[in-house]
C-alpha cells in the first residue's frame, strides 16, 4: 500500500472522508457506483472479507502497525497502489466531530444491488424495513437479523441506508455479511402494495409487526411456523415487516399484510423500540430454537 501522511484534512485527497455528505458520496462522486465509508478496522475488514474494493484509507498514525494484516489483504487481492492517508488523531477528530474508537475508515466502492428475488432465492424467513430513518436503528435490525438466523434482509425505498457510516459501524460490519437489497430500488410508489405482491409471488406469508385490534400474538406466529406442513394454518416462508421509529408501519402495510403480530407488553408499555422488537421476533421465531 502507499502510506501518504497529510498535513492538513483539508487536502484535496481525502475530500471523500471531509467534504462530501453520504447522499454525495451515494449519488454524485460516481453517479454509476457511488461510494461508502467504513469506519473501524473491524468493520474495514468485514468489508474486505466480503469482496468491497477500497478505493483509500484514512488511518490514525497510531493505528498503522495494528492493521498490517488489514494491509496485506488489500496488497494480495487489489494490489499496492491502494493509498493510505496517515493522520493524526487531532485531525480525525476535527474530521468527524468526535474522538473515533478507533481510528481508520476507508472509502470504498458500492456495488450493483441484486433483485429482491436473487437475494430472496433460497430464503425462508426475511426482513424488511419500511421506512425506517434512524441509521442507528438500521444498523441494529442488520446485525440482529445477521446474528439470529435471518436468511435477507429488505429495505423500501424510504427507509435508511444500510450502508450509511453509522448503521454500518452499529451493525458491527454485518451489513456485508447478511443478503439485502431495496424492494422497488428507489420507486418511493412501489412499497407497500407492490412490494407486498412480490413477496407474496415468491411464496412468502407477510407479517406486520404492530399493535392492532386483530393481531395475533408472536406465540400464536411461532405455533404457526412450527405446525405440521399439513396444516392448514402452517407457514412455509416468512416475511416479518417492521415499521418507521414513532409512527410504526404505515396503514396501508397494516391492511394489506397477510398477518398482523405483536408482542405483549406490560407495565402499559405501549410498544418496544425497532431495534429491540426486531431481536425479539427473529428470536422466537428462529428455526434453531424450535429445534431446541
Amino acid at each position: 500500500m502507499q502510506f501518504i501522511t497529510i498535513d492538513s484534512i483539508d487536502d484535496e485527497r481525502v475530500a471523500a472522508y471531509t467534504n462530501l455528505t453520504e447522499i454525495q458520496l451515494r449519488n454524485r462522486l460516481e453517479p454509476e457506483r457511488g461510494l461508502f465509508i467504513a469506519e473501524s478496522p473491524k468493520v474495514i475488514d468485514r468489508a474486505l472479507a466480503a469482496g468491497r474494493e477500497p478505493i483509500s484509507l484514512l488511518v490514525e498514525e497510531p493505528w498503522i502497525e495494528g492493521m498490517s494484516q488489514t494491509f496485506d489483504v488489500v496488497d494480495k487481492r487489489w494490489g499496492t497502489d491502494i493509498p493510505v492517508y496517515v493522520a493524526s488523531p487531532e485531525q480525525l477528530r476535527q474530521l468527524t466531530g468526535y474522538r473515533l474508537h478507533r481510528g481508520a475508515l476507508s472509502a470504498m466502492r458500492r456495488w450493483p444491488l441484486p433483485s429482491v428475488e436473487e437475494t430472496c432465492r433460497d430464503a425462508r424467513r426475511v426482513a424488511v424495513m419500511e421506512n425506517i430513518v434512524d441509521h442507528t436503528n438500521v444498523g441494529a435490525l442488520m446485525r440482529s437479523a445477521a446474528a439470529l438466523d435471518v436468511d435477507a434482509v429488505l429495505v423500501t425505498p424510504s427507509c435508511g441506508d444500510p450502508l450509511y457510516r453509522r448503521a454500518a459501524r452499529v451493525s458491527m460490519g454485518t451489513v456485508f455479511q447478511i443478503p439485502w437489497t431495496r424492494i422497488g430500488g428507489d420507486d418511493k410508489h412501489f412499497w407497500p402494495r407492490r412490494g407486498l405482491e412480490e413477496l407474496r409471488s415468491l411464496g412468502f406469508t407477510t407479517v406486520a409487526m404492530a399493535l392492532s385490534d386483530d393481531s395475533i400474538s408472536l406465540d400464536e406466529l411461532t405455533r404457526r411456523l412450527n405446525n405440521s406442513p399439513e396444516s392448514a394454518d402452517h407457514i412455509d416462508k416468512l416475511a416479518l415487516i417492521f415499521g418507521t421509529e414513532g409512527d410504526g408501519l404505515s396503514r396501508h402495510t397494516i391492511a394489506d399484510a397477510d398477518l398482523t403480530v405483536k408482542i405483549p407488553m406490560s407495565h402499559g408499555v405501549d410498544s418496544l423500540n425497532v431495534a429491540a422488537s426486531s431481536a425479539v421476533a427473529f428470536y422466537a421465531t428462529s428455526p434453531k430454537r424450535a429445534e431446541q
